[in-house]
């Protein structure tokens, strides 16, 4: 068979090609609405509490939906789940550019999320059985390509389109994407196996959906509410709580969600590494566009451009892949963890020039997409392919879930540092936090396998 110098043959890279194609739809969006949120709110005449809910039904959506892709490949086949989740966003995104009010638009943000949770996942799965396991890393290396160009792109295509086309437009950029994706998916996609999922465990569904959905509006009110205390923020986190413990709790033959992934030692690290790190280097990223906009005085879209030293670092790093299949999952991770921490350091001391802020976050994106891609190859390498669909929605919760909490500790951390001291010593104190949670994502690291496993 021929091979690439990466060591995937030419029909996975043909096959990771058609499906980060489509995975570009989806990271693209969220960044460009990010920062059309405020735009938004005004041609559409809606306070900033509602326009909030652009985003928030989306990751909303998002979250109910990921529980049933493993089940929805097995049952349907992955091949026709990644076209309807396709057909889905596109769907969403036309419905989103001719919403007529901010309740429509927000509606129709709900189908799009849908088709975005559906899709990651199952592109996961796609890939990993198409790799093996030898080969993951290098394979990880290519598709999280959408990954890193999203944060790049999305911040300057968004304050393009906002500033010189219709706001509508930021969500008919998505058309081509997806067309195209559809098309190629069509036509190179091997055809599905035969099913092999029993009946849909509507009881587990109906426990793990609501549940993680309460949690990520809970925790997306976190900054809005002054903390985890408020009713609005803590009824919805309870009930989501308790709903999950009701999901691992009860027993039946076939789980929406396959709990006995975890008595896998190396799943169990990855995914306890993977809310931590969600939780530690992915909740600090809530503070770098605002640090620049609130404590540096600068545009929103300076901001976008000021962070792409960041992608430039996670680009540099592509070669954490095949270091990880050489390795193992924990060497790579921990020197991660470490290139990620030395990057942070620079903003948590006020007046760093910004030739160092912008090294440092080169280094801090190496270490972000070291970290990344060695831990979603120690969560998936000692699985057995027909347990790939469960784990990679398994691992997809984890880090939405790790993202969020994230995102609202350090949000309540930067709120009450911005009472009684300036913006810079705010985001110095925040920051500092953010490198101290980094060292607790470490100890799982530990137990990730060293070296490949033997097959």
């Amino acid at each position: 068979m021929t091979t690439t110098t990466t060591g995937l043959d030419r029909g996975v890279l043909k096959l990771a090609s058609v499906l980060v194609l489509g995975a570009l739809a989806p990271l693209l969006d969220s960044t460009i609405v990010t920062v059309a949120l405020h735009t938004l709110g005004s041609e559409l005449h809606a306070p900033v509490s509602t326009v909030q809910w652009v985003s928030t039904a989306y990751l909303l959506a998002l979250a109910i939906a990921i529980p049933i892709t493993g089940w929805a490949s097995n049952r349907f086949g992955a091949k026709r789940m990644w076209i309807v989740a396709l057909a889905l966003f596109l769907t969403g995104s036309m419905l989103c550019g001719i919403a007529w009010n901010i309740e429509s638009l927000i509606g129709f943000r709900v189908i799009q999320g849908i088709g975005g949770g559906l899709m990651l996942p199952i592109m996961q799965t796609l890939l990993l059985r198409a790799a093996g396991r030898d080969r993951i890393g290098r394979l990880m290396a290519v598709v999280s390509l959408p990954a890193l160009i999203g944060p790049i792109l999305g911040p300057v295509l968004g304050g393009v389109l906002v500033g010189h086309l219709d706001w509508r437009w930021i969500f008919y950029v998505n058309a081509p994407i997806c067309v195209l994706a559809i098309v190629f998916a069509v036509r190179v996609l091997a055809p599905d196996p035969k099913p092999t999922a029993a009946a849909l465990d509507v009881p587990g569904l109906l426990l793990i959906s609501p549940g993680l959905a309460a949690i990520i509006y809970a925790l997306s009110q976190v900054g809005d509410r002054g903390g985890f205390v408020h009713p609005s923020v803590l009824i919805p986190l309870v009930a989501g709580v308790l709903l999950l413990v009701a999901f691992v709790l009860r027993k039946t033959a076939e789980p929406i969600i396959d709990l006995a992934l975890f008595r896998t030692r190396s799943f169990t690290a990855s995914t306890a590494l993977l809310f931590l790190t969600g939780f530690a280097l992915y909740g600090a990223m809530l503070l770098l566009p605002l640090f620049y906009q609130q404590a540096r005085g600068e545009t929103v879209t300076a901001a976008g451009l000021l962070l792409v030293p960041q992608g430039v670092g996670s680009l540099l790093a592509r070669v954490a892949g095949g270091l990880t299949d050489r390795y193992g999952a924990r060497p790579v991770v921990l020197i991660g963890i470490a290139l990620t921490t030395l990057g942070t350091i620079p903003f948590a001391f006020s007046g760093t020039a910004y030739w160092m802020l912008a090294i440092a976050l080169v280094i801090r994106g190496a270490g972000l997409s070291a970290v990344n891609l060695a831990v979603l190859v120690g969560a998936f390498r000692d699985l057995e392919p027909a347990q790939l669909p469960h784990a990679s929605s398994t691992t997809r919760i984890l880090q939405q879930l790790g993202g969020a909490f994230g995102a609202a500790t350090l949000a309540v951390i930067l709120q009450s540092q911005l009472i009684g001291h300036a913006p810079s010593a705010a985001y110095a104190h925040s920051f500092a936090w953010a490198i101290g949670f980094m060292a607790v994502a470490a100890v799982p690291a530990l137990f990730l396998p060293r070296r490949r496993a033997l097959e």
